[in-house]
């Protein structure tokens, strides 16, 4: 076995996720990172070799793509023995929404914040109704918190405005969960632990590239898309969400995506 493809072999064992083998999921992120544009198009042969290293057989991905389908992210054809996929245009919305969080090299925190707090028992349903239309985040029973001023319009919770300086372990715990602390350390540890190994001299051919790129996009995107853009009050003293964020993106700039033709499979 050559230095590149052992390191290559290396690197899919530290950057594959052991809690996230889902592989409609997987394609998700493939497709969000190298086939956002419209138009954008993944040949079948280029998916499964780029997919396959991951230890996930082409009857999985064959499933993973029909459940894409049906679910609206994807549509598929055949130019002669090709089989071609590209995002719809509800998969592209979708990709697009999420792209500027995942890709943001810098976290940019938001300072002011507020809470809306419902009635015990008859409020209850309504906080729950504002959580499901907007994006806020659960930190009690009856409280929620929210980016930005609070809106005029609160149907009957009680709207605060806040600038946290401060935040006990029970808020930091709620909003920055043992279990996500837990898979930020586990990714910035494969990452630290693929860079160090990787040869001085390696390069990676346009399909290992992408390989490794969508493992690192997914990985990275279960974190990245758990995690509030919070003042840094409200993270405990374990959170290496900084350090993960820069190892991440140290590792992507040395892979390059591939082009539109190796992508297409006319390359």
């Amino acid at each position: 076995m050559t230095e590149q493809n052992s390191w290559f072999d290396t690197a899919v064992a530290e950057l594959t996720d052991p809690q996230d083998q889902r592989v409609w999921s997987i394609i998700v992120s493939l497709f969000g990172d190298m086939a956002q544009e419209p138009g954008a198009q993944i040949s079948g042969g280029a998916l499964t070799r780029i997919i396959e290293p991951m230890g996930i057989k082409p009857e999985a991905i064959r499933v993973a793509l029909h459940r894409l389908r049906k679910d609206g992210w994807i549509e598929s054809d055949r130019f002669g023995r090709v089989s071609r996929h590209v995002l719809t245009e509800y998969g592209r919305t979708q990709s697009a929404a999420v792209t500027p969080r995942i890709y943001a090299r810098d976290q940019d925190p938001i300072e002011l914040w507020h809470l809306l707090i419902a009635e015990d028992g008859p409020g209850t349903p309504v906080l729950e109704d504002v959580m499901l239309s907007q994006d806020y985040t659960p930190i009690g029973r009856n409280v929620a918190m929210g980016a930005g001023a609070a809106p005029d319009q609160t149907d009957g919770l009680l709207a605060l405005n806040i600038s946290p300086q401060t935040a006990p372990k029970w808020v930091q715990d709620r909003l920055c969960p043992p279990e996500l602390r837990a898979s930020c350390q586990a990714l910035l540890n494969a990452v630290q632990r693929a860079s160090k190994s990787r040869p001085a001299a390696w390069t990676a051919t346009p399909l290992q590239s992408a390989t490794l790129r969508t493992l690192l996009v997914h990985r990275w995107r279960r974190v990245v898309l758990r995690q509030p853009d919070l003042p840094a009050a409200f993270y405990p003293p374990d959170w290496v969400g900084p350090a993960c964020r820069d190892s991440v993106f140290g590792l992507l700039d040395l892979l390059p995506r591939p082009s539109a033709t190796v992508l297409s499979g006319r390359g």
